[in-house]
């Protein structure tokens, strides 16, 4: 049986793990180690660290919390965030990441993906592409972050991302991420039967029938989930008021701890599996 991969996703900006709705209005939900090491005991099969604000500065600042990440779980990482070089991803491989995720200026210089897959192979390469829909149903992939238009058509880029040396896509809808409103089931399925390379889905997970659907339906090869475990996980951790008392968003971190969100299904990796596992779908216990 065919083994598919749940990754939980760390958007990080600081040192802080934030989240936001369409990638917009970014709130503090904890500490990404805090995270990391919940779900590396729970059963998740990667992790990917993403930096939420490595556009702004033309740099990832997750250097120090890779190295320690990686002193401590043993399960592939997945690092992104304003990687604009092969010297770049030589520093994040070294610091610990087993893979590196790059969207941005591989748009800009597609030619990056051919170097990163010369230098260090095309397993170590997953390149993103942050797709929203255009009012022709066509989609569009964009750049820093979800901030900024591209011009190029998305399902055509994945194509061209593959043929120069990626070894997996990471699909994320923009118009569906962070509202658990389920995912973009015909960006993932169309981007997948054109790859001959695993597609990750990404964007928009609320509950665990809408994870069944995009691998079941939209043929996708693993899924990336972030809301869906990461209020459950902020509750469990039981953090202090004082603890983020730098962060000027507390009160929406307080909430989530007292209630999590009503549109998001309150759930777990062990849980996800298991539901999936019954629906004749196979995950690694």
């Amino acid at each position: 049986m065919i083994s598919f991969r749940i990754i939980p996703r760390l958007d990080i900006k600081g040192p802080n793990l934030v989240k936001g709705i369409h990638m917009e209005g970014l709130r503090v939900l904890g500490k990404p180690e805090h995270f990391a090491r919940h779900y590396y005991e729970h059963g998740a099969d990667e992790l990917l660290y993403m930096d939420a604000v490595a556009s702004l500065y033309g740099r990832n600042s997750l250097l120090d919390i890779v190295e320690r990440t990686s002193r401590e779980i043993f399960i592939p990482l997945a690092v992104g965030g304003g990687l604009r070089s092969v010297e770049d991803v030589r520093g994040v491989l070294r610091a610990g990441a087993d893979k590196v995720s790059i969207n941005s200026e591989a748009v800009r210089n597609p030619d990056l993906i051919r170097q990163v897959a010369e230098s260090f192979g095309s397993s170590t390469i997953v390149v993103s592409i942050e797709a929203i829909r255009k009012p022709d149903g066509k989609y569009e992939a964009l750049i820093d972050y979800g901030r900024e238009n591209s011009g190029v058509d998305a399902v055509e880029w994945a194509q061209q991302a593959e043929s120069l040396g990626a070894g997996e896509l990471i699909v994320t809808s923009i118009d569906q991420e962070g509202t658990g409103k389920g995912f973009d089931l015909e960006l993932t399925r169309t981007i997948a039967q054109n790859a001959s390379i695993p597609v990750i889905a990404s964007g928009g997970a609320g509950s665990v029938d809408h994870i069944r659907a995009v691998i079941a339906d939209a043929k996708a090869d693993a899924v990336s989930v972030a809301s869906i475990l990461h209020y459950n996980v902020a509750r469990q951790l039981q953090y202090s008021d004082d603890a983020f008392a730098d962060e000027g968003n507390t009160e929406f971190l307080r909430k989530q701890l007292n209630g999590g969100r009503a549109d998001i299904e309150d759930t777990t990796l062990p849980a996800i599996k298991q539901h999936l596992m019954q629906g004749g779908i196979g995950t690694r216990i």
